[in-house]
């Protein structure tokens, strides 16, 4: 894992993920939502070829400016791009881009940490009533 380092991840838009099937919005679109996840989705597809078994990670901040919308029928092609990585290790950031057939919909930031698995998990249900008896 480096900085420079560029992961893509495409789908094609349907009706399933506009912006008017989720709420996000009234109209038959790519939602931005789905764009996000999208991100989200490179960036930790990534990560998970670069890290240790036993290790996963967790998405932190999103910051994305969707621009452009895009119709039913159409590819949407998603890149994360390393950008920066911590002395530890275990924050990562992403330069995230988002393209259709036509050109840029969509760029911003995304920042994952890295987390030992059995250990978050743990903590995440050690959250519930009948842990904390």
């Amino acid at each position: 894992m480096q900085v420079g380092d560029v992961y893509e991840v495409r789908g094609a838009v349907t009706d399933a993920n506009t912006a008017a099937s989720l709420g996000s919005g009234a109209l038959p679109v790519f939602g931005t939502p789905y764009l996000v996840a999208m991100m989200e989705d490179a960036a930790f597809t990534y990560l998970q070829k670069e890290i240790p078994e036993g290790k996963s990670s967790v998405g932190v901040s999103v910051n994305i400016e969707h621009v452009s919308p895009t119709p039913i029928g159409m590819e949407v092609r998603v890149t994360a791009e390393v950008t920066a990585i911590s002395p530890n290790g275990k924050m990562i950031d992403f330069k995230v881009t988002g393209y259709d057939e036509a050109g840029l919909i969509g760029e911003g930031t995304h920042r994952r940490a890295v987390i030992d698995v059995e250990r978050f998990m743990a903590k995440c249900q050690g959250k519930l009533p009948s842990a904390r008896q």
